[in-house]
């Protein structure tokens, strides 16, 4: 339930956050600060509301942007699995790697390497790509 409710409101405040409207509103907040500074004689009081402002908008948007790339990494990884799945040339044994140690998935990455070929055909491979385009 709880996972429930906080992956609704995240989806919902990190959409709204990438938003214009929303580095709009922050940049006129952070314009009506600057203006109020000769009202308020640019006291500690006047620095510290900008400051803990930030502060706490930060502070919570980093677990909330932390919980859309969770969410949409697990999504794109249960997609690359069930096509690797699906086709019947790939390796299953590629399914589920996400969960290895990078040194094991270096290794892995080391191996596919030497698969395709040497520097110069994986170089001359790239270079037929870019010229496709």
């Amino acid at each position: 339930m709880m996972d429930r409710i906080f992956a609704a409101l995240s989806h919902r405040i990190s959409t709204w956050a990438g938003q214009p409207i929303a580095f709009i509103l922050a940049g006129l907040t952070v314009l009506v600060w600057i203006v109020t500074g000769p009202v308020f004689h640019y006291s500690d009081t006047w620095q510290l509301v900008i400051n803990t402002g930030t502060t706490i908008v930060t502070f919570l948007m980093v677990f909330l942007i932390q919980n859309a790339q969770n969410r949409d990494g697990s999504a794109i990884q249960a997609k690359l699995d069930e096509l690797i799945r699906a086709l019947d040339t790939a390796r299953n044994d590629f399914i589920g790697i996400e969960h290895l140690t990078e040194a094991e998935l270096e290794k892995i990455k080391a191996v596919l390497e030497r698969e395709c070929g040497d520097d110069e055909t994986h170089h001359q491979s790239i270079a037929r790509l870019i010229e496709r385009r």
